[in-house]
């Protein structure tokens, strides 16, 4: 297979997978509830691991967690937690798989007062940050708006959400676009970022 001559931002590397990540999903705005309260969990469960291989086990985690139904998240029991346990699709970690569980829990308490979207999207402003970085090294792993992300999160219940998961999460979800200036992203991310 021959590599594509694309410009991408220095940390993507050459997995078609994580190519395609970048290429499709990372930095572009996403307002609905219930596909960033999944974005969100998902980067709560890299703690500790490489971005690609919770991208790799996507799927299963899909399939496991009610394709992140929040409502059917939050009844889980324990027994549903000691099966996933045995779960080799995902990440085996009972305070990560209970964690999904609780902030299920939590996301339902946000959403009694307004829609969760608009709760992660308020530490924007409602809007997309755009940043000019020539090298993704530039970039903070963390910011005051993450920092806040992360107590109101807590404070609704939610854990495996510390201010680097909420940055990492704001730049996926296309609350900040730090593609590299010199990204072939960088433009199409601008397009579509909110004002």
């Amino acid at each position: 297979m021959v590599p594509d001559q694309l410009n991408r931002c220095g940390w993507v590397g050459n997995d078609p997978i994580y190519q395609a990540y970048h290429d499709n999903e990372w930095g572009i705005p996403e307002t609905d509830s219930q596909a960033l309260f999944a974005k969100l969990c998902l980067d709560g469960q890299q703690a500790g691991l490489s971005w690609i291989t919770i991208l790799k086990k996507q799927q299963n985690y899909e399939n496991a967690f009610h394709q992140f139904n929040p409502v059917k998240i939050a009844t889980m029991t324990d027994s549903d937690v000691e099966r996933l346990m045995h779960d080799k699709g995902i990440v085996r970690n009972k305070l990560k798989i209970e964690s999904i569980i609780r902030n299920a829990k939590g996301y339902l308490a946000i959403e009694k007062s307004q829609p969760f979207s608009e709760f992660i999207w308020q530490f924007t402003d409602g809007k997309t940050v755009v940043n000019q970085w020539k090298d993704f090294r530039e970039a903070p792993t963390s910011t005051e708006a993450s920092k806040a992300m992360s107590k109101a999160l807590k404070k609704q219940g939610f854990n495996f959400v510390g201010e680097t998961i909420c940055y990492a999460f704001m730049q996926a979800v296309g609350m900040v676009n730090d593609h590299e200036v010199g990204c072939h992203c960088y433009d199409k991310a601008c397009r579509a970022a909110i004002k």
